[in-house]
């Protein structure tokens, strides 16, 4: 069964992306089963293998441990505040920890450990699916990187781009999810769908493109090139990067006060006129595709819910409320959902998206604007994708 939907989850993604595909006739199949046997394979090893699965558990175990530690630095910060027993503050426990791992990134980065890695897996990634080397490096930086920085490393290139290429690595923008929200997320669910999703999302959004955006790449392609900022001195980079989280650790907390709010709202708002929530109602709408998904019918319009707050919200906003839910959900159910919502794939996406690209090259910026919800289509079914394959092992 678990086959089946599995099927019926490829099925789904490949019909949507081929309705709305720029060129249909050209799709690029080859790419596509390479892309999607490399994922097999990660999930097989990484969710079916009692080395995969202990790999997880050490990777989860360590940054419980990071976030451990940055609790020191909370600590001695918000140590002060009254807060009663057994209560827990999202802001303080979620989100502050951010700071911490963001500043651990500026290093790595700074010590040229991350580079490192970004450079050879995007090269090898490139040898194996031919994606193009500049797609395959930025599908691989952004999942460590986060945005807008990482559109700052091709800046010199973003301007030359076609707007076929452009697409690519905004949707690869979109579909990952930076290193230093990894330990934040896994304070709401479980460390192994996250760890799998950031490896499975990569490619999600690379065998989307080859569907909605296929073209071909050229063999000497000169646009490979990455932009490289002179050497600053270690404590100003440091400085710079503790402040970025600290600022990105605001903005989360921001949009969470107003989008909860606003959910709350039409929740009362619906529930008083209709007699049914905002959120039940939206749940309605996307049960369907989780169920093709392989969540159990019972479930799938709770879980659909979950994937549309996702959309309309923000990921955290949805991990929220899963993370009051997931005692109530099955296995399977639990590990689709909590693979869908390791994304950045929402409205407020489109946003930041195309502010970055209009602040390195204003034409590219309109180009960006103008197939912006092709753009959430294609990270949302990259969503789609990763939590089916997740959903075929439980």
């Amino acid at each position: 069964m678990n086959f089946v939907f599995l099927l019926t989850g490829l099925a789904l993604v490949f019909g949507i992306g081929w309705l709305v595909s720029s060129d249909r006739k050209h799709i690029k199949y080859k790419r596509m089963g390479i892309l999607f046997a490399l994922q097999i394979v990660i999930s097989f090893l990484c969710l079916h293998t009692s080395g995969g699965i202990k790999t997880l558990a050490g990777i989860s175990g360590f940054f419980s441990w990071l976030m451990g530690q940055a609790a020191g630095g909370v600590d001695f910060v918000f140590g002060g505040l009254a807060i009663k027993p057994g209560a827990s503050v999202f802001f303080l426990n979620v989100l502050m920890p951010i700071v911490f791992i963001s500043a651990l990134v500026g290093i790595l980065n700074y010590i040229k450990v991350l580079p490192f890695i970004i450079k050879w897996t995007g090269w090898i990634l490139n040898k194996i699916a031919g994606m193009g080397e500049l797609e395959s490096y930025f599908a691989v930086s952004t999942a460590i990187l986060g945005q807008p920085e990482v559109f700052l490393t091709v800046k010199d290139q973003i301007p030359k781009l076609n707007e076929q290429r452009l697409y690519t690595i905004c949707a690869s923008a979109m579909s990952a999810v930076s290193a230093a929200m990894l330990a934040s997320y896994m304070k709401m669910v479980p460390g192994k769908f996250v760890v799998v999703a950031v490896f499975l999302n990569i490619l999600s959004a690379l065998i989307v493109s080859c569907i909605i955006n296929p073209y071909e790449t050229e063999a000497n392609d000169e646009l490979v090139q990455i932009s490289e900022k002179k050497q600053e001195p270690f404590f100003q980079v440091l400085g710079t990067y503790i402040t970025d989280g600290f600022n990105l650790a605001i903005t989360v907390g921001a949009m969470l006060i107003g989008f909860v709010a606003l959910v709350t709202f039409l929740n009362s708002s619906f529930t008083a006129i209709i007699h049914i929530s905002f959120t039940d109602l939206i749940g309605y709408v996307f049960s369907p595709v989780a169920f093709l998904m392989g969540v159990p019918l019972h479930e799938s319009m709770k879980v659909g819910s979950l994937m549309a707050t996702k959309l309309i919200t923000n990921e955290f906003v949805a991990m929220g409320n899963l993370h009051a839910i997931a005692g109530g959900l099955s296995a399977k159910a639990n590990a689709i959902i909590s693979a869908y919502l390791v994304s950045f794939a929402n409205f407020g996406t489109i946003g930041i998206v195309t502010g970055s690209i209009k602040s390195i090259s204003a034409e590219q910026g309109g180009y960006v604007a103008k197939f912006s919800m092709k753009l959430l289509l294609g990270a949302t079914l990259a969503s789609v994708l990763t939590g089916t394959i997740v959903g075929l092992y439980f």
